[in-house]
Formats: C-alpha cells, structure tokens, sequence
C-alpha cells in the first residue's frame, strides 16, 4: 500500500492494485471564505495550495467521501471529478445529495461493502463533542482489508472515543490515519483529534504506524505540524507516528 497526503485530509491510497481519492478538496488555494467563528477568521481556505497537478489526483479507481463539509467534498471536485467514476459515500442522505451533483455511479458505504476484492469496512466517528455534534453532523471512518494488503484504518473526522477503540480492537489496523489538526471553533472544543486523542490511538494500537493528516490547511486548525512533534517526542511516540508534509507518500 501507498498513502499520499494531497492536502487536509484528501488523500491518494494504492491499495492491492486500485487507487483510491478519500475526501477529494480540490479547490485553488484561497477561493472560500473562512470557517467561522474560529482562529484565523481572516484567512481564506484552502490556506495551502495542491502540491500535485489535479489530473493526478484524479486518476483514481474510486472515490471515498466520508462526509460532505467542504473541506472533504468541495465545489472544485464537483467540477472536476469524471461524473461516472465510483463514488462510496456513508449514508442515503449523503448519496442523494452525490447524485443531485450529477455522479451516476454512487454506493452507500457498509460494513460489508466489496470493491474489486478489497472490503470497504464503514466506522462511526464523533465530529466533536456534546452539543457541537449537532452541528457538525454525522461523519464515518473506514477500514480497508485485502489478504495481499495490511489493514488500513481511516478513522475520518472523529475524536477519541470510545467506537475508534472498539475499531481498532475488532479490526486490528496495521496502519492508521487520524485527522489530527484538532480544529475547533471559538466555542464547542476540539471538532478533531487533538494530540492527547492521537497518545490514546497510539497506545490502543502498539504495533501500528500512524499518519496525522488533515493539519494546517483551513483557518480553524488549532495543532501544527511541529506541535505534534514535540508532543511525539515528549511522550515517546514518534516512533510510529509520521506527520506527512503535503504530497509526501509513504509505502508500507
């Protein structure tokens, strides 16, 4: 297996012999208001640009979107994605609104969903804590198996809680990516992991590596790059965790 991060949490993955686009957010940097009221209200997302040419991006098999915020499912992927490719998505609702966005080959993610040989294993995930969830919605994560492949667990835009540790006991990932730029509002707390829920990935599953993607690319981030590391460092976990520079790829 291949992961690339592209930026925030999209991702490109070459996974037994099928490339696959998680939460394609494709936009030119700078096109789309801040998310507010958050730090950086003056900053315009994405902060970054794409460190890879799009046509690149796109040359996929399928597509996963785990929920459709803009900064996983924006404007720009509407446009530019083939209107035919495979598009999994986490529920009805979501799936309805995919097709109203004129993709015609759309599919409701499951615990048992099949692609190609690879199964596609939908998890739950919390977009933050107590009455923020009403706001931010319902997300999901994603386990990847093949017999040819380690296990993949996408956890998605979740916190720590209690159903990540129930993934990672009944799946047992290999490899592990967490969104990890604890990205808040002024009020609500953290919408994503933060360092202390990436300790708790880290000490729930000893013998995997860890990615933290989804940093320093929209306005509400709260933890840099650097500040993770720090933190690895402190508590003995760098290690296993890798903290991707956008485009950078890692092979395992």
């Amino acid at each position: 297996m291949n992961i690339q991060l592209i930026r925030n949490a999209t991702l490109v993955i070459q996974y037994a012999g099928k490339k696959f686009l998680v939460d394609p957010f494709l936009a030119e940097q700078g096109v789309y208001p801040p998310f507010s009221p958050s730090l950086r209200d003056d900053q315009m997302n994405p902060l970054v640009g794409l460190p890879v040419p799009v046509k690149d991006i796109i040359d996929v098999d399928a597509v996963i979107v785990t929920h459709l915020h803009l900064d996983h499912y924006d404007d720009a992927a509407k446009q530019l994605l083939p209107k035919d490719i495979k598009m999994f998505v986490q529920n009805e609702e979501d799936a309805v609104q995919v097709k109203q966005d004129g993709f015609v080959n759309v599919e409701v993610l499951q615990e048992n969903t099949l692609f190609e040989g690879i199964q596609l294993i939908k998890t739950k995930g919390e977009h933050g804590r107590g009455e923020i969830l009403q706001r931010t919605g319902q997300v999901c994560g994603i386990v990847l198996k093949h017999p040819e492949e380690k296990n993949l667990y996408i956890v998605g835009d979740t916190v720590w809680y209690s159903a990540v540790q129930e993934v990672i006991d009944t799946h047992q990932p290999q490899v592990i990516v967490v969104n990890g730029g604890d990205n808040q509002f002024l009020e609500g707390g953290s919408l994503v992991m933060g360092k202390e829920d990436i300790y708790e990935v880290y000490q729930a599953a000893p013998q995997a590596p860890i990615l933290s993607v989804h940093m320093e690319a929209v306005n509400h981030w709260a933890l840099s790059r650097a500040e993770l590391k720090s933190y690895a460092t402190e508590k003995g976990m760098s290690d296993r965790l890798l903290v991707p520079e956008d485009g950078e790829a890692y092979t395992f």
